[in-house]
């Protein structure tokens, strides 16, 4: 520890802190625009300048350690001209066009210029002006209002991993740019939004659409994939204007991706508002009571096994159990909510989350990744990743990510083991460098991904995945380096309610193998729009989602259910933490909430459900799994046998994500989406020559 005085107090701080750090830890508030966090220090906008004793000028308080005997002042007079004249200089060139900036209300420029800038200026001459760069379809770039802090400069290259910013020039000419024009290609470049303290990068989609101060704002999770990110959802009437991040340190730190950022304009685009009944081959209009006797009048006569429901991606718990208790009544064990066909063990908890939680990446040693690319299955998982690459460097010590599947850029150096099984299985037989580097690890880390278990022998590739854990001392005791990282935010919550099979059920294979012979005569679809729908022969479709997307072209009924945005939900993400998802605006017309449709439709089926209310539903879901008790908590699941031994397809683990944009209903609907789509998938096919 340190003593040191500050502003007449003597305070005892922790070595190594800067000078910034202890004045935020004991509550004195010190300006600053270059200076953050999560990036490393610039001193480059000179706004955190103290005066320190002995010292021959200011000091940039973001840059200066602390020491023994220190004495700061931040307050005095002499401060107080400094950072008026720093102010000063800020604003000589800055445009006055806080009228139309959509930073406005939001802006630390306006914000600091009022708390410690002056209200004159000496500077009469003309201010400069720049010209705008293309940054791509996401962010709108105003590079006259651009103060040159380097905070997206450092992000790209620190954060993100793609360094592509860059400032140019000197002094009044200095410029942020992307070096050669081309478009920001990183899957988080959004987050340089927020980190911008100006206007000078704003949210291109959402520009001149609202102000910050007209809208309602909802604390929720993104459902985009199972990290389960915590975000800020902002409303203005019946509309979700953008979706920004939330602090969690343990999940998403304060980054989302530009999916969960940008794909909201999709919530109202394809809506489905309305019940449909297919007559005569044509989808029309009809009310909810005929929607729901049309789906009774189908199932009448149909034995239980005759039925069956696949759960899609982001489904949330409430309708998953709603509808397992509604096919269970109806004697049916045929339900699943592995619509990719992984062969994840729902009887085995640590088989299918993030067992070492997201925060424990910051502690692992090595991490090999099978059958994944967090990249694109988990873009902030893969920057703690890189995150933990970069402190190792930092500290010296040796971090290695080695790749069984697919070598592809993490952003960051891998170490390619293999494209397939056999990588896995010499790694689980201790053959090879990498293989004895995990065994020598304090805390490995096997990170596993849907590529590997969403195949035919998937159960086998499981099976191998635990051995190479034991082999390589994964599991410990007091670590379980052990992950499976999903990429559907409604996987672990449908396998922690037992959204699978029952004793004799068919899985989702079998379900589309049982409609194309007609052994399976009735198939209700929960937002489950991944499958191949032209795999369900006759069978009568009942289809509850919220966009017209594949399962609802091909459906019989259609039941117009909630976006994620549009509902109080349950969702577990990837490393089991229950967490809750909250109402921001009501869904469209006619739609409805989905664990209600289920329990309407419950009725004229004959097997109405016990329960009423969410509160009711809700115990419900504690007595399948007492975890949903624990909100917002991650508990060490028991490590046992899973996985199931045989022989294993010497085919190559194949990337399951073609385009990062687009793996959902609603980012399908997206334009945004869709521009991002032609920029980088498109535009990268035709340099390449692989558009066809």
């Amino acid at each position: 520890m340190v003593k040191l005085t500050i502003d007449g107090t003597e305070h005892e701080v922790e070595a190594g802190l800067t000078v910034l750090q202890a004045c935020e830890q004991i509550g004195i508030e010190i300006p600053r625009f270059c200076y953050h966090e999560r990036l490393s220090i610039a001193g480059n906008c000179r706004m955190c300048l103290v005066d320190m004793e002995r010292a021959p000028k200011p000091v940039a308080s973001c840059a200066m350690p602390v020491g023994e005997g220190m004495v700061i002042r931040t307050n005095t007079p002499e401060v107080q001209k400094m950072r008026k004249g720093v102010m000063e200089f800020l604003l000589i060139n800055h445009p006055l066009d806080c009228p139309i900036c959509d930073q406005g209300g939001e802006c630390d420029l306006q914000d600091q210029a009022m708390a410690f800038g002056a209200d004159t200026s000496r500077y009469d001459e003309n201010k400069r002006a720049v010209k705008d760069k293309d940054f791509g379809p996401l962010i709108k770039p105003i590079m006259t209002r651009c103060i040159h802090c380097t905070r997206c400069v450092r992000f790209a290259s620190e954060v993100a991993g793609v360094p592509e910013l860059g400032a140019t020039g000197r002094g009044e000419n200095t410029e942020i740019g992307t070096y050669v024009q081309k478009a920001l290609s990183s899957e988080l470049s959004g987050n340089m939004i927020d980190l911008c303290p100006v206007g000078a990068l704003t949210n291109g989609p959402y520009a001149f659409h609202a102000r910050s101060w007209e809208l309602k704002k909802t604390e929720s999770v993104d459902v985009m994939d199972a990290l389960g990110s915590n975000i800020r959802i902002d409303a203005r009437g019946p509309e979700v204007m953008r979706v920004l991040p939330r602090l969690n340190e343990d999940i998403n730190e304060e980054w989302i991706s530009d999916k969960t950022r940008f794909a909201c304009d999709g919530l109202t685009k394809q809506r489905l508002d309305r019940p449909y009944v297919r007559k005569d081959g044509k989808l029309v209009e009809a009310t909810w009571p005929e929607a729901l006797s049309a789906v009774a009048d189908a199932a009448k006569g149909l034995k239980g096994e005759e039925m069956a429901a696949v759960a899609g991606d982001q489904a949330d718990c409430e309708s998953m159990t709603a509808l397992k208790d509604l096919m269970t009544a109806l004697g049916s064990a045929n339900i699943d909510c592995r619509q990719d066909g992984a062969k994840s063990d729902a009887g085995v908890r640590a088989s299918y989350i993030f067992n070492s939680t997201i925060a424990g990446i910051d502690r692992a040693s090595n991490v090999l990744l099978v059958g994944c690319n967090p990249r694109l299955d988990a873009p902030v998982l893969n920057a703690r990743i890189r995150k933990r690459m970069v402190m190792a460097s930092a500290a010296g010590d040796s971090f290695r990510v080695g790749v069984v599947g697919p070598d592809a850029d993490m952003t960051y150096p891998t170490a390619h083991q293999g494209d397939g099984a056999d990588a896995l299985q010499a790694i689980a037989d201790g053959k090879g460098d990498f293989a004895k580097m995990m065994q020598d690890a304090e805390r490995p880390m096997i990170i596993v991904g849907q590529d590997a278990l969403a195949r035919g022998d998937g159960a086998a590739v499981l099976a191998l995945a635990r051995k190479a854990a034991d082999a390589c001392g994964v599991v410990s005791d007091d670590w379980n380096g052990f992950n499976v990282l999903q990429r559907a935010a409604s996987r672990v919550g449908g396998l922690d309610i037992g959204f699978v099979p029952g004793e004799g059920g068919k899985d989702v294979d079998g379900i589309l193998a049982g409609a194309a012979d007609g052994s399976i005569k009735m198939v209700y679809l929960l937002g489950a729009d991944e499958i191949d729908t032209s795999r369900l022969g006759n069978a009568f479709v009942v289809y509850q989602g919220h966009h017209g997307d594949d399962g609802a072209h091909r459906a019989d009924v259609i039941l117009p259910g909630a976006a994620y945005t549009e509902k109080n939900g349950t969702y577990v993400n990837t490393e089991g933490r229950v967490q809750l998802g909250r109402l921001a605006v009501y869904p469209p017309g006619d739609a409805r909430e989905d664990w209600t449709i289920v329990r309407a439709l419950s009725d004229p089926m004959g097997q109405k459900l016990p329960y009423d209310n969410l509160r009711q539903l809700r115990a419900r879901m504690v007595e399948l799994n007492a975890n949903f008790l624990n909100v917002d908590i991650t508990a060490p699941a028991e490590w046992q046998d899973f996985g199931t031994d045989g022989d294993i397809d010497a085919a190559p683990f194949h990337g399951g994500v073609d385009n990062f944009y687009m793996t959902d209903p609603i980012s399908r609907a997206s334009e945004t989406m869709a521009r991002c789509t032609e920029t980088f998938i498109r535009g990268e096919q035709r340099k390449t020559g692989t558009d066809g």
